[in-house]
Formats: structure tokens, C-alpha cells, sequence
């Protein structure tokens, strides 16, 4: 940090007096980045927020009259109207508008003593005044402060250096990961938390917790961060705590992220720190990359031997890898990955994990299958949901009715596509039964077929066949409602039906033909 006020008035050699505020004001321990001597009118736009600023006094009246010296009324620096009083009130309103920490008075020099209006002004505005003596020149404040933020400066380049070694050689040891971040903690003095690509906090031994009161909101934070797919860092105020956020991994397929507590902005020393260890933390997720890809055409092979009816060999080749497979009875979800949710399958692969082996999942092409007991499905869908997936979900089924679940599944999965819905259960398919089969084998052209002689006479005849036939089944082929509903006689409504079957080649009085007419009516527009 650059030196404060109080260094300055703790200096013998510089003999600083303190004229406001009182000692032990909270104003003095402000840092000062530079110091500037003026005498200008106001020096402001030549000035930057937390500088201290010098003047001897010369753009003020000597004498408590209000007269000016010759030299200033030539120059025209002020107009003569403004009241005495006044103009210390805006000069010091300005030098606080910009952010200056303390203003530096020398006497001795133009002004024997200080001038009461600019203490006055001062002690208003609440910024510190400090008298300096005719025999401590100005050059010797700048020197101390420029002493003292280089020897600062020597000093965090020193700290940089060695903090650098302890973060390399905490890389070198077998728990690299927790190491690395453990030291990362014992130099910024503040806690670090590691969260997975699901937005999972990863519990680090030895290391501080996230604090209890900001722990959830931190997490949602997290998954929003890592749900947007792309590489960021940002800086964020949860309940008052400042943190800093950064996503690990690669654009569109991100391995977590890296959280630091509650510090001051990071300075380049600090932030050179934190870039390292950003660097060898992405670097141990990546070369995890490779071991996760090798793992899922493990996936897809196991599965395609469960397919193919041999359970015992992927049996025997799970249990070596993951443990088990999913106890019977299970269910099969199914989800496309034609635009994959970032981290989906990386979310997969640790809740596979944290279940060992209980929920498995493989990718078929571009088919996302899962597998899962009835009791960890409510966790597949709710992180499906949780990734934007869409999903179908098959009946209970045991292993050897596999290549059917996974049919119904994918059946679900289009329907869902379909009508917008975020998940559809195979036994809950639109209409249900066979209608919801029909429909799911895109009965529509088939439809279309059967009923286009009845369309193309009611073009060539002007009659409207079609939408009589349309209305009997709306009435659940009740002859009287459906004549009075169309404004005609009983027999006229009878003529229309038989001649519709009679071009249709159906007799409708029989129930097979009239229900294979209600069919093609119904998904002719599918």
C-alpha cells in the first residue's frame, strides 16, 4: 500500500502539523499515490484522485481585508466579486470533487500564518489540512512518498517472486490441485472455492469454506457463469462480499470455476498470482479432458454390448471402471445432442460418480441415452432440465427389454421436440394408446392418402363431404345432433356419410371401416 497521511506526519524530518482533521481520523490512513505542488487557482483538471496536494498560498488574498497582491490582480486569476469566504469553500468543494486526500499549506513563504477561511472551508468539507513549515521544501515530501512506494513497490515484486516458487512447487506435489489452491489461499490471506463443471462445490481438504451466509447464492451464481458456456471473470457483491469469479476450461465446454473470498481489487502482483494459478488449474482440468473422452467410448461400447444381449461382459467391464450399472428395474432417457447443453455431459459424468455407476449414460451418434433405477431418475431429469435438455423417458423395463426402452425413449424424445415440452414419458404420449403411436409414426401422409378421393370430389363437385364427415365424428356420429348442427334434414345427413364411404370404398355402418375413417380424419393434418 502507498504511505498515509499519518507516515507524513510521523516524519521528524518533515515536520508536519496536523490543523484538521483531529488526530486519529479515519481520513488519515487514506493512502496517498502522489503528491502534487500548485498554486493555480484550481489545479484539479492537472490533478488525480488520492494525490496530496502542495501550495505556498499565492492564489489567495494575503490579508484578511481580501486584497490581492499586484501579481494576482495583473494575472486576473479572480474576479474581485466573489466573497472572501467564498472562494476557500469552492476551492476546497473542488480539490474534494475530485478525490485529493489531503491538502498541504506551506506558511512562511506568502502567508505568515494559515489562512481561517481555508481551515474553515476545510474542516467543512471534512478534507485533512496540514501546515508545512518555510523550512521543509516541497521536494522533500515528494521524495519520501516516492522512497516509500518504491521501496513498496521492491517489496511486492520481492513477495510476487516468492509467492511464484510456493505456488510452482505446491503444482509439483501428488494432490497438485488442492495443494495449488491451499497455497493460493495462504497468500492472498482470504478463502478459495473450486466449483465443478455442474456448478458443484468441490469440498478441498485443509482449505476454508465458502462463508455459510453467501454459500447458495454463490453457487446459483456459479451455474449461471458456467451455464452461459464462454471463458469470463467477473466481480460480484453477494450480500456485501466482494468476490471474484473466474470460469475454467475452454469456449462451449467449461471444466468449472474459481472463486476468491472477499478481498480489495486485485493489484498486478496479486492478479499475476491468481493468472497462474488459473493457468495450472485449467491445465489439470484439461489433461483430465482426455481421460474423460477415452471413458466415454468406454460408455458407448459397454452399451452396445448390453444392446447386443452380452450383460455379463458389461457387467464385468463396469465393475472395473464404475462400479456397477444401474440396478433392475430401470428407466432409459433419451435427449438429443444436436446442440448439446454446455457442461451437459460433464455434469453426467459426475453424477455417474457421485452415484457410482447407479446412473449411466452413453452417446449413440447424436443420441444422449441414460440409464437409471426409479430412484436417481428424478436426479437425471432435474439436471437435464437444470442444462435446457429436452428429454424422453421410457417405461420400467429390465435389462433385456433394453433395445425396446430405448425405442420408446426416442419416441418420447420426438413427440417432446414436437409440442415444445421439456420432458415426455412414453406412457403419457399425447392422446395415449394407439392414436399417440399413430401420431409418433407420422401417420399424417398415410392419412392424407386414404381421404384425397373425398377431397377431390368436393372440389370437382363443390360439396362439402369431407367436413360433414369431419362434423358426425365431432358428435360422436349422433345422427340428430350432427343434423342440427349443420342445418339439415336426418336423411340428408345420411345420404352425405354414405356417399363419402361409397367414394371412400368404406361401408361405414361397419365399426373397422368407420374407425379407419375417423383415423385418417384425425391426423390427415399431422
Amino acid at each position: 500500500m502507498p504511505p498515509s497521511l499519518n507516515v507524513l506526519l510521523r516524519s521528524r524530518s518533515l515536520k508536519l502539523r496536523l490543523v484538521v482533521p483531529d488526530l486519529g481520523a479515519s481520513q488519515l490512513e487514506e493512502p496517498v499515490s502522489w503528491v502534487h505542488s500548485s498554486d493555480l487557482e484550481d489545479p484539479t483538471p492537472f490533478l488525480d484522485a488520492g494525490q496530496l496536494l502542495l501550495t505556498d498560498g499565492t492564489q489567495f488574498p494575503v490579508d484578511a481585508a481580501g486584497g490581492t497582491t499586484a501579481t494576482q490582480a495583473d494575472a486576473g486569476q479572480r474576479s474581485p466579486e466573489v466573497p472572501y469566504g467564498r472562494r476557500y469553500e469552492e476551492y476546497v468543494r473542488r480539490l474534494v470533487d475530485r478525490g485529493i486526500v489531503g491538502l498541504g499549506f506551506a506558511t512562511q513563504v506568502i502567508h505568515g500564518t494559515l489562512p481561517p477561511g481555508l481551515e474553515e472551508a476545510c474542516r467543512n468539507h471534512g478534507l485533512p489540512l496540514l501546515e508545512v513549515p518555510d523550512r521543509t521544501p516541497f521536494i522533500a515530501i515528494i521524495r519520501m512518498v516516492a522512497d516509500y512506494l518504491a521501496k513498496e513497490e521492491h517489496a511486492r515484486a520481492e513477495w510476487s517472486l516468492q509467492a511464484q516458487r510456493a505456488i510452482s512447487r505446491a503444482a509439483l506435489r501428488p494432490d497438485g490441485l488442492t495443494s495449488i489452491l491451499g497455497e493460493l489461499e495462504r497468500q492472498l490471506h482470504t478463502w478459495v472455492a473450486l466449483y465443478d463443471a455442474a456448478g458443484n462445490y468441490v469440498r478441498m481438504p485443509r482449505n476454508r469454506p465458502v462463508p455459510s451466509d453467501i454459500a447458495a447464492e454463490m453457487a446459483e451464481r456459479v451455474r449461471s457463469a458456467l451455464d452461459l458456456g464462454t471463458r469470463s471473470a467477473s466481480h460480484l457483491n453477494i450480500k456485501g462480499q466482494s468476490v471474484t469469479l473466474q470460469t475454467l476450461g475452454r469456449k462451449g465446454s467449461l471444466r468449472g470455476a474459481l472463486v476468491l473470498g472477499a478481498i480489495e481489487p486485485l493489484d498486478p502482483a496479486r492478479a499475476d498470482i491468481v493468472n497462474t494459478v488459473i493457468g495450472l488449474a485449467s491445465l489439470a482440468l484439461e489433461q483430465a479432458r482426455t481421460l474423460d473422452t477415452a471413458r466415454r467410448h468406454l460408455r458407448a461400447g459397454v452399451f452396445e454390448q448390453l444392446l447386443a444381449g452380452s450383460t455379463d461382459v458389461a457387467l464385468r467391464t463396469a465393475r472395473q471402471v464404475w462400479g456397477q450399472l444401474p440396478r433392475e428395474p430401470l428407466v432409459v432417457t433419451a435427449s438429443r445432442q444436436e446442440s448439446p447443453a454446455p457442461n451437459l455431459l460433464e455434469a453426467l459424468e459426475l453424477l455417474a460418480d457421485d452415484y457410482r455407476g447407479a446412473v449411466f449414460y452413453a452417446l449413440r451418434d447424436e443420441l444422449l441415452v441414460i440409464l437409471a433405477g426409479k430412484v436417481h431418475q428424478d436426479k437425471v431429469l432435474e439436471l437435464l432440465q437444470r442444462h435446457g435438455a429436452v428429454a424422453g423417458v421410457s417405461s420400467e423395463v429390465n435389462m433385456e427389454g433394453l433395445a425396446g426402452a430405448v425405442e420408446e425413449a426416442t419416441r418420447a424424445l420426438r413427440r417432446a421436440a414436437e409440442v415444445g415440452s421439456v420432458v415426455v414419458v412414453f406412457s403419457e404420449l399425447s392422446d395415449g394408446g394407439m392414436l399417440g403411436l399413430l401420431r409418433e409414426e407420422k401417420a399424417g401422409p398415410v392419412a392424407r392418402g386414404l381421404l384425397q378421393p373425398l377431397i377431390a370430389h368436393d372440389e370437382a363437385e363443390h360439396t362439402e363431404l369431407l367436413g360433414t364427415v369431419r362434423e358426425w365424428f365431432a358428435n360422436n356420429c349422433v345422427w340428430d345432433l350432427t343434423a342440427r348442427r349443420l342445418g339439415v334434414h336426418r336423411h340428408t345427413l345420411r345420404n352425405r356419410i354414405d356417399a363419402a364411404g361409397r367414394i371412400l370404398g368404406l361401408n361405414l355402418d361397419s365399426m373397422r371401416d368407420r374407425l379407419e375413417l375417423f383415423a385418417a380424419v384425425q391426423f390427415m393434418d399431422e
